[in-house]
């Protein structure tokens, strides 16, 4: 964790007016410690409890995830917040029982799907390529696996078929993406949250390389002076992207550090 004072200095101009400052969070890593079995992820109730303490107070509290929003929400296990899943493609506004879809997204469903279990199965499935379904987006997951070198060279077989069929290829902390050929990242989630939500400031807490994308749109909204202060907050493990490092205003330390984060803005 960064010094006390440093953490305070950082947030001091978004604790100053809670009510003009939203928060988002990343899901997997951030909120919830990352584990083997993404089907396991869950968030603890301590950071559960800290997340409602801050809701009362603040503008907005929001989470950015790569799942799908409705995933998102039961790893959260917060129905009262507004969630965007796969990487944008999604919002999932509070309370609503089903999301807003990109719809061109939705429409590349099946090739997508095709892709991630058409392509050399005999091999897939002797490697032990755990596959997650997210609809426009096919996840390849190989943490924890016996041999994981051997299974990320079957994923990026895999994403180098796909890539030849039109997808997109997203990469992150062992998980190749497949992705339908629309143009979505935590960049237009930040948007979609913020938008019609009347506040001055914002910060963003996420641990991988997509999260960049979400800190550029803070300063890019900044920029365009829709926001008066950002603040992007990297959390940092063994695995953290050096260009996250790089980026980031400021660093923790995994999922305890958001907990201390969190106590802090509740504070």
């Amino acid at each position: 964790m960064p010094p006390a004072s440093s953490l305070a200095s950082a947030i001091a101009p978004l604790t100053a007016d809670r009510s003009r400052t939203a928060l988002l969070l990343d899901v997997d890593g951030t909120l919830a410690p990352i584990v083997r079995d993404p089907q396991a992820s869950s968030v603890p109730e301590l950071t559960r409890r800290l997340l409602i303490d801050c809701q009362v107070n603040y503008g907005l509290v929001g989470c950015v995830s790569g799942r799908q929003a409705k995933e998102a929400r039961r790893i959260v296990g917060i129905g009262s917040l507004p969630y965007s899943g796969n990487h944008g493609l999604e919002l999932l506004p509070r309370g609503a029982p089903q999301p807003i879809v990109n719809a061109e997204a939705e429409a590349w469903t099946e090739r997508v799907r095709a892709a991630a279990h058409e392509t050399i199965p005999e091999l897939r499935e002797a490697s032990g390529l755990r596959i997650e379904d997210k609809g426009p987006i096919v996840a390849l997951h190989w943490r924890g696996l016996d041999d994981e070198a051997e299974a990320e060279a079957v994923a990026e077989q895999i994403a180098e078929h796909a890539k030849a069929q039109g997808l997109l290829i997203q990469r992150g902390r062992s998980v190749i993406e497949l992705r339908a050929p629309v143009t979505s990242t935590k960049s237009d989630a930040v948007r979609a949250l913020l938008d019609g939500v009347d506040v001055d400031n914002a910060l963003y807490v996420g641990d991988d390389r997509t999260d960049l994308d979400a800190f550029r749109a803070l300063r890019a909204l900044q920029h365009e002076g829709r926001l008066i202060e950002t603040v992007c907050i990297g959390v940092r493990s063994e695995q953290t992207p050096s260009e996250l490092l790089a980026e980031a205003d400021l660093l923790i330390d995994g999922p305890e550090g958001v907990n201390s984060l969190l106590s802090a803005l509740a504070g």
